[in-house]
Parts: C-alpha cells; structure tokens; sequence
C-alpha cells in the first residue's frame, strides 16, 4: 500500500510478520494446528523425495495382510504394499491437489469480490448472480459433477475443487472491500484523480491480506476433505496413485480381517484437517484486530 504521495505505507490494522508468528506460538490452538500439519505434510515431502523405506505402489505378495510391525510401522494391505509410505503419499497427493484448488478459487475469488464489491453495479450485479448459483449446489454434489464431467486427472480434480470454493472468496472479499471504500485513506486517494483499478490494487487490496490467510488456511482442510470424498467415491485421484480415500474405499472389506488398511488413512484425513483447522483458528485469533494488545 501508498500513501497519497506514493510512498510505501504500512496498511490499517496490518500485523508485521514476525509479530504473527510470536503470537501464533504463544496460541495453544495455532501451535498444535502447526505441529500437527508441519509433521503430516513434511511425511509427504518425504514421500515426493523417495526417501520412505518403501515404494507406495510396490506390492509384495509373500508380505500381504501384515500386521503393523518394526518392518511395517502401519502394516501392509492386500498386495502387499506399505501402509505407511501409501498413507505418506496420499498425503502428497491430497496436499498438492488442495493448494492447487485454494490457490485458483483464493485468485478468482478474490479477483471477483475485489472487482464487485469496489465498482459494484452491473459487475457487482453479474458476480453476486454467478455467485449464488454456485451457492445453490450442495458443496459435494457440485464437485462430484464437475468431476465427473472433466478426464480424470489430479488437475481436473483440483479445478472441480476449486470451482467449489470460488464463491465463498467472493463473498469473503466482497463484505470487507464494501467497508473499505467508505474509509477515509481510500476516499482520499480516489479524490486525488488516480484510477480506480490502482486505488483498489494499492490501498483496498493490501488489506485484505489478514481476512485471505485465515480462509486460505480453512479452506484448505475443506479441500483435503472434499479430495478424500471425491477419491472414495471413485472421482479422485487415478489409481495407481495413492490417495487416503480411495485407501479408505480399498480397506472396507478388509476391516475385519486388517483393520489397520482403514484405521492409518481414516486416522490421518482427521489429523489433517483437524491440524489445518486449529492453524486457521490460531492465525484468526493473532490477527483479529479485537485481540491486539491482549
């Protein structure tokens, strides 16, 4: 942001990195989010890496159905494969597929909230009515047939994810940009004869920057979730590519015999999202301006 001089200006109510960082820490809901999500997401980078003691699709016939053990942490499945290093790149797999998805929907989401909620009439009018048609659809069912329209591929997956979320960055924007155009430093500097385009880009946007990290952050336990369902439902990730709810689907016949096949990948899509959702609470807290100072 810019002051009416162009000079670099810190924006109203922004945090300085280091200090959310501090506060995040001190925050025992933000902490155990961090922890929680740093240890998952570090096993699929491992996994990425190729760095787990055992290939995620290589199966083994002479080692199928084994109990967790020294050898296999998690156990094996029907084919023989690690459990574990399946678990590990599915957690690969679901991340890469969720950032992407947050990462579009948080793009045009915002672009359309930031656009309507500064210039309002007709493309105010044209985005709110996108908007809520997309909001009459039931989260899962709209991904389901997006999914099921597009060829069946991580990316196609990712934008029938995203597509999804488009309309709550609208409205998440829309809300806090209608309140800043009535601020003074903004009034100002449209009177001072600037575009608008670089009044909203400059001075609205910076802003909005506290509100985006706290619903990136949520929205993407939402996309984890969602990839999981999809992935269960056989929309998701192809096979052989391992993803926590195709492994979820693939162990409920072996519940009785392997309860492991189910219990590692359920256990962690909840420490997951559960991890996500604590982060995006502890960040809510640190930069809610109501609890600075406190």
């Amino acid at each position: 942001m810019t002051d009416l001089t162009g000079t670099p200006a810190i924006p109203p109510g922004t945090v300085a990195p280091a200090h959310v960082l501090t506060s995040l820490l001190r925050s025992r809901s933000g902490l155990t989010g961090a922890v929680i999500s740093i240890i998952l997401l570090l096993a699929g980078v491992l996994s990425l890496l190729h760095l787990l003691p055992y290939d995620a699709i290589a199966q083994a016939p002479a080692s199928r159905l084994m109990g967790p053990s020294v050898a296999h942490w998690f156990g094996t499945d029907q084919f023989g494969r690690d459990v574990l290093s399946r678990v590990a790149a599915g957690v690969a797999n679901s991340s890469l597929i969720a950032v992407v998805a947050v990462a579009f929907a948080t793009l045009v989401g915002t672009a359309g909230g930031l656009v309507g909620g500064f210039f309002r009439g007709v493309p105010d009018a044209f985005i709110g009515g996108v908007t809520n048609v997309l909001f009459a659809f039931p989260p899962l069912l709209l991904a389901l047939s997006l999914a099921s329209v597009f060829q069946r591929n991580w990316f196609t997956v990712a934008v029938a994810i995203a597509i999804v979320y488009v309309p709550i960055f609208v409205r998440v924007t829309r809300g806090p940009v209608l309140s800043l155009c009535e601020v003074e430093f903004v009034r100002a500097a449209t009177s001072t004869g600037r575009s608008r385009t670089m009044v909203m880009l400059r001075h609205v946007l910076p802003n909005l920057t506290s509100i985006l990290i706290v619903q990136v952050t949520l929205s993407l336990s939402w996309a984890v979730l969602t990839e999981a369902a999809l992935s269960f439902l056989g929309l998701g990730t192809p096979p052989p590519a391992p993803s926590l709810g195709s492994m979820i689907f693939e162990a409920r016949t072996l519940v009785s015999v392997a309860p492991w096949t189910m219990v590692a990948p359920g256990v962690v899509v909840v420490l997951l999202v559960v991890g996500l959702n604590l982060l995006g609470d502890g960040l809510r807290d640190v930069l809610d301006p109501r609890n600075r100072g406190k």
